[in-house]
């Protein structure tokens, strides 16, 4: 029987780390008899047995410490009182946790604390959430004999540097838990104790502020701090929450859960939950801290449509402004065709939201123009996959590089742009784990602290599948081939025609070592450190899709993990770290034109049958639209009315000008999101969105998990996204009547093979669910392709080397590429209305010394950024990340214009844009761009026109 989720059953800390052992150790301690893992600690054990052992030091997301003495217990035929926690069980051990002597020790132990620490327990914003008044209630102390003269650290200085906690030293016991937790979970060692005995402190990097130090803020010191040193500014402001909800972040692919901790429908603050089967109760700045935008100012409570974009804003009620956009989308497909209209889904949103509007575009518009975000970041994964390996995602768990003996990560940043994960992953590099990252920049990655080998592979942008071919080719040829894996898993004859491809001497390291840029020694040396790695596994990112040869790069290494058996168990796998939240779910739900959800084609008409049945509607047979065939035919005159829900194409998609043309030249825009974006500035109607604390649903990680959405707090605007596009159909003609997200996701399960084990029942008794799911794997499948691969055997694809056609020039001599920066999220919509502009205020141009100084450039200079579509300006940043003749920067801000030079290149199969290969010029300016100046009075004209129309809004009321 499935039980309902209790997000409770976390909220117990057992001391100490779990240990996994198939042998069980028997004790007895105060007379319970229990047999745990061998390994477990005598604390945490006893916690399993119900018993509570007083401790401060000890948690059970950090190894044991011994450093508080609380734990002590006694152990029959041993001496002294050893500390439970750095106490392993041994067979038919006696332990006892509680007698006077124990209890006098733990009370002579805690008042040593008390006497330097200040009591001021009703005033302080922990009262009521501390562990050390915890422990002082839990031992019974009553007095403290030592007075409060002489040395103390009462009168420390507070440091409130950073946006989002304080750091109290007079409040602090010198546990070494944040210490711990910065080393052992993060990753980072950005604190130390400095000092010894009684000037023992805690310091950030080299005794420095918090902000200007190493520190990234992800907030597990706050989170393991037993006292209120380390304290959320949020919880001092408003004291301690009382009650909360667990649901899923809304930022990156990783898809942590958290504990939105709330004041009635207030967000106090969001404390990473240790049930969440993707982050294991770790977060980073942006999902800990970064919440302030759901009830900024800036937010859109309320419709507004106008006739003309370049009239004011007119407020109006849901009812209205429904109306008026299904009346607007109805005229254009009557003066222009039924083909005239589409949409685009987000990844931001729900996978029942993206399922609802792709059916809203195929059953209430009646054709198949629907596409998504992920069209300009992942479609050459879905292209690809599906051609090797049968299926559109990605292979393992995150967990699963625990077990990966070579980490190859090729065109991804994890430490900034999936920062939970690559907490994990550099534990694993800790621990001994090759890494490899192939990338034009070096990334942090590369210098994590106390890791093992590593080897960067330094290609030229444009160059990713010419890499690829010359790794493959050093493993054919010198024999490292999984010969076993291939002849059992593997189409033999698309085998051997790959083979013989590869094997040709024009994809040797050699030959390609003038195209990518690498050394061949170091291509040989990285092809063998994975090759012959018990356990390779790859990560890539947008650095992989977002080139012209997308596509065929995600076959290059399919071709390269197949070839080497490092597909089907874990620790290996061809894992995909998708950008944005819900970007898997959003290909999931059937949001590209020529697939229902599912990735079940529109051509296939037993498919078809099948939702139709359920639709009660005829579909398309025919694929739809893509984003840039809207835009080409939006200029040509032939496609005249968009519904976007929660997408800035505007400011994410390439060729600024060119996307701007086309927004212009639509008859009906219709945006809904959460803010006044670059897009809804080209918008006839404007609906408001709800983030992800507003609703209720699912989302899917980039590990194919799918969990819960659980709504915190009521819509600002009063609908959930879904209940907005089920009136727009309804509006349109077309009839739903859902009444919860549940009840969308049932249907979901029931077209979709994938999803049929998939309900919101399983999912509360689960927390998670890894798809597929479905009667052949019931509980979900954490590890793909395990016994076979969806198309049966494994299909090796040719993977020719095509030079892009955006080549460095005498004119254009630099090649930009562009990424992401820990602090700031995508577009910034969310992150730029929070304190974590404090880190990123603007994006700037890294640019190589050698290539600043033959331009006289220094830190801090505007630089005039020119290509051959458009020109920008940012400020200079000089940097030996990149090699001369490659510059770098980010598109977090939208003044910055980074989509004003990049071309409408795109992938060959899949039309996904070449954002990583644009040829440039770089010159000192004194001044922003045209383009900049013209976007600033824009903005402030668009900004006029909303506070306007709200100023109306209130004058009404």
């Amino acid at each position: 029987m499935l039980q309902h989720f209790d997000p409770k059953q976390f909220d117990r800390d057992l001391g100490t780390p779990a240990r996994l052992s198939e042998t069980l150790v028997p004790l007895t301690i105060d007379g319970v008899e229990i047999s745990v893992p061998e390994g477990t600690s005598v604390l945490r054990a006893a916690a399993l047995a119900g018993i509570t052992i007083p401790k401060l030091c000890a948690s059970d997301n950090l190894e044991a410490f011994g450093s508080c003495r609380l734990c002590a217990v006694e152990i029959e035929g041993r001496r002294g009182y050893p500390a439970s926690c750095t106490t392993p069980v041994t067979e038919g051990m006696a332990v006892t946790t509680q007698n006077g002597k124990l209890a006098k020790l733990r009370r002579n132990v805690m008042e040593l604390y008390i006497s330097d620490h200040p009591l001021d327990c009703l005033t302080c914003p922990a009262n009521g959430d501390c562990e050390l008044q915890d422990m002082a209630g839990a031992v019974g102390l009553r007095e403290v004999r030592y007075g409060f003269d002489g040395a103390n650290h009462l009168d420390a200085e507070i440091d409130d540097s950073n946006p989002y906690f304080s750091f109290d030293p007079s409040k602090c016991i010198v546990c070494s838990r944040c210490v711990r937790a910065c080393g052992e979970v993060q990753g980072t060692f950005a604190l130390t104790i400095e000092g010894r005995g009684f000037d023992s402190k805690v310091a950030a990097s080299q005794n420095e502020p918090f902000m200007d130090s190493e520190c990234v803020s992800c907030g597990a010191c706050v989170q393991a701090c037993p006292t209120s040193t380390l304290m959320e500014k949020s919880v001092i402001d408003q004291g301690v929450p009382e009650h909360s909800v667990v649901t899923t972040c809304a930022y990156c692919g990783v898809g942590c859960s958290f504990e939105a901790q709330m004041k009635g429908d207030k967000l106090v603050r969001m404390v990473p939950y240790k049930g969440g089967d993707a982050n294991h109760g770790h977060s980073c700045v942006k999902g800990r801290f970064a919440f302030g935008y759901a009830t900024h100012k800036d937010r859109i409570r309320e419709p507004m449509i106008r006739d003309s974009i370049d009239e004011p804003w007119r407020p109006v009620a849901w009812e209205e402004a429904i109306a008026f956009a299904a009346r607007r989308l109805k005229e254009t497909q009557a003066k222009y065709g039924r083909e005239s209209i589409g949409g685009i889904t987000s990844s931001r949103c729900t996978n029942e939201e993206t399922y609802l509007v792709q059916k809203l575009i195929r059953t209430a518009f009646g054709n198949n123009n629907t596409d998504t975000c992920a069209r300009v970041c992942h479609s050459p994964t879905g292209y690809g996959l599906k051609t090797t390996l049968g299926e559109s995602a990605g292979t393992q768990t995150f967990d699963s590089v625990m077990k990966a003996d070579t980490i190859l990560v090729i065109g991804a940043n994890p430490t900034d742009a999936h920062p939970v994960f690559a907490s994990q992953m550099k534990r694993r590099l800790r621990q001994g784990a090759t890494l490899i990252v192939a990338d034009p920049r070096r990334i942090d990655l590369l210098k994590t602290p106390h890791g093992s080998r590593s080897l960067h592979l330094p290609l030229k942008p444009g160059t990713n599948v010419a890499l690829v071919n010359s790794l493959a080719h050093v493993v054919v040829t010198e024999g490292l081939e999984d010969a076993d894996f291939i002849t059992r898993r593997c189409d033999s004859e698309a085998y051997q025609r790959w083979r013989d491809f590869i094997r040709e001497a024009q994809h040797s390291p050699e030959a390609l070592e003038s195209v990518t840029g690498v050394p061949a020694m170091q291509v040989r040396e990285a092809a063998r450190a994975y090759a012959n790695a018990a356990n390779g596994a790859i990560y890539y990112g947008l650095g992989v899709t977002e080139h012209s040869q997308g596509s065929t790069m995600v076959m290059g290494i399919a071709n390269l993990a197949m070839a080497t058996g490092n597909i089907g168990r874990e620790g290996v796998g061809v894992n995909p770290l998708r950008g944005q939240n819900n970007v898997q779910g959003s290909c999931d739900m059937g949001s590209f034109p020529h697939e229902l959800p599912g990735y079940q084609h529109v051509a296939d008409p037993a498919v078809r049958q099948k939702f139709e049945a359920v639709w009660h509607t005829t579909i398309d047979d025919e694929p739809g639209l893509r984003i840039p065939n809207m835009f080409d035919a939006a200029i040509a005159g032939t496609f005249k009315g968009l519904y976007v829900q929660g997408e800035d194409i505007a400011q994410s998609d390439p060729n600024t000008q060119h996307v701007e043309a086309a927004l212009t030249a639509l008859d009906c825009l219709v945006v809904q999101d959460i803010f006044l974006n670059e897009t809804a500035k080209y918008a006839h109607v404007l609906l408001p969105g709800s983030t992800f604390l507003e609703k209720n649903g699912t989302f899917t990680n980039a590990e194919r998990r799918i969990n819960r959405v659980r709504k915190v707090m009521p819509p600002v605007a009063g609908k959930e996204d879904w209940e907005v596009t089920q009136d727009l159909a309804n509006a349109m003609g077309y009839a739903m009547h859902y009444t919860h997200p549940s009840e969308i996701m049932d249907e979901i399960a029931q077209l979709t093979p994938t999803f049929t084990g998939v309900s919101y029942a399983r999912l509360e008794a689960r927390g998670s669910i890894q798809w597929p799911c479905n009667d052949a794997f019931p509980d979900g499948t954490p590890t793909m392709h395990a016994l076979d691969f969806p198309i049966g055997k494994g299909n090796f694809a040719i993977t020719d080397y095509v030079a892009t056609e955006e080549r460095a020039t005498r004119r254009y001599p630099l090649l930009l590429t562009t990424g992401r920066i820990l602090s700031q999220y995508n577009v910034g919509a969310q992150t730029r209305r929070t304190d974590n502009v404090a880190w990123h205020a603007e994006d700037v141009l890294e640019i190589h010394p050698s290539d600043a100084e033959v331009r006289g450039l220094r830190d801090g200079d505007w630089l005039g950024i020119s290509s051959r579509v458009g020109r920008t300006v940012l400020r200079c940043l000089v940097s030996d990340r990149m090699a001369p003749g490659v510059v770098y920067t980010t598109f977090h801000h939208p003044g910055s214009g980074a989509n004003v030079i990049t071309t409408d290149n795109s992938d060959w199969a899949t039309n996904c844009p070449e954002y990583k290969v644009t040829a440039v010029q770089v010159e000192k300016v004194s001044q922003p761009s045209s383009w900049q100046q013209h976007f600033q009075r824009f903005d402030e004209r668009q900004q006029h026109y909303l506070e306007s129309a709200e100023a109306t809004t209130a004058a009404l009321q």
